[in-house]
């Protein structure tokens, strides 16, 4: 099919201005990337913009020996792990459960859900509960709280609601019980759903650093992103992490060209780099929801 001169002028004024856009998300993480690898005192001087001038990995070097950024790193990836795998699934089994229409109080129970998510009770009624509850300063108030995320349960249960009844009643003829029904089929057919909430649940445990800063007195149970933020707050952070990094293998001159800026850059680096290397991995998965939804019976 030849396209009119009208649709290829919007084609190509489409593709150029979302290809600006794709550049605009993507150059401030090229600009820390070179920031990181580059020589700390020269990059004082500025001129930086898309390579580094002076390459070096001794800001990096320093970052990944440091003790406490190992410990923090540590903190997230397992904080991500299990909170993302304890929301999925408490939070699916809870949507399927409301995505039976003959379910007894099913609407007021999703009002239940709904409330709390439009009225919040505020912080120090929040940060009380969590001390009744012997979360605050443990590892497990980056967990417990947010194993349920009601706008995920809510796109669940609309995904839930459209799978066939005739698939379940089916599975319920063989004998299959709700349970088997949950894992066998109602799992296997929201993949593509799964997959896009997995990610953004995973994105937002790695990414949250409130609850580190408020919640936990403990500097070994701070989170990576809770320990960025308090860099980029206080210079002074940053300068300890300087002095307090393995640098036996670093000759002195390199060691000394090591500046809080590029400390900040060097770890704001390695905590983009893991979302980064999963997402192409779950991305296939964004595209088959959108076909599954734009079919119907």
């Amino acid at each position: 099919m030849r396209l009119s001169l009208g649709e290829k002028s919007f084609q190509w004024t489409n593709n150029v201005v979302l290809t600006l856009f794709a550049l605009s998300a993507l150059y401030p993480f090229v600009y820390m990337t070179a920031l990181a690898l580059n020589e700390g005192l020269d990059a004082v001087k500025g001129g930086i913009y898309l390579f580094p001038r002076e390459f070096t990995w001794v800001n990096v070097s320093t970052v990944v020996t440091n003790p406490l950024v190992q410990n923090a790193f540590g903190i997230s990836a397992a904080r991500t792990m299990l909170g993302t795998a304890s929301g999925v699934i408490i939070t699916g089994i809870c949507a399927f459960g409301l995505s039976f229409r003959q379910l007894p109080g099913r609407r007021w129970l999703t009002l239940y859900f709904l409330v709390p998510m439009l009225f919040s009770g505020g912080l120090i009624p929040y940060f009380i509960t969590l001390r009744d509850l012997g979360l605050v300063n443990t590892f497990w108030v980056y967990v417990i709280p947010h194993v349920l995320n009601v706008w995920n349960l809510l796109v669940m249960r609309s995904f839930f609601e459209n799978i066939p009844d005739a698939i379940i009643e089916a599975a319920e003829i063989d004998g299959a019980n709700t349970l088997r029904i949950f894992w066998s089929i109602v799992i296997p057919t929201s993949m593509p759903m799964l997959a896009a909430i997995t990610l953004f649940t995973a994105v937002f445990h790695w990414n949250y650093w409130f609850d580190g800063a408020f919640f936990v007195n403990s500097l070994e149970l701070k989170p990576l992103q809770t320990f960025l933020q308090t860099m980029l707050a206080n210079a002074e952070a940053a300068q300890n992490l300087r002095q307090g990094a393995n640098v036996q293998e670093i000759n002195d001159a390199a060691s000394k060209a090591v500046t809080p800026m590029a400390l900040r850059m060097a770890v704001v680096v390695l905590g983009t780099v893991p979302i980064l290397v999963v997402y192409p991995f779950l991305q296939r998965y964004f595209v088959q929801g959108v076909l599954i939804g734009g079919v119907k019976e």
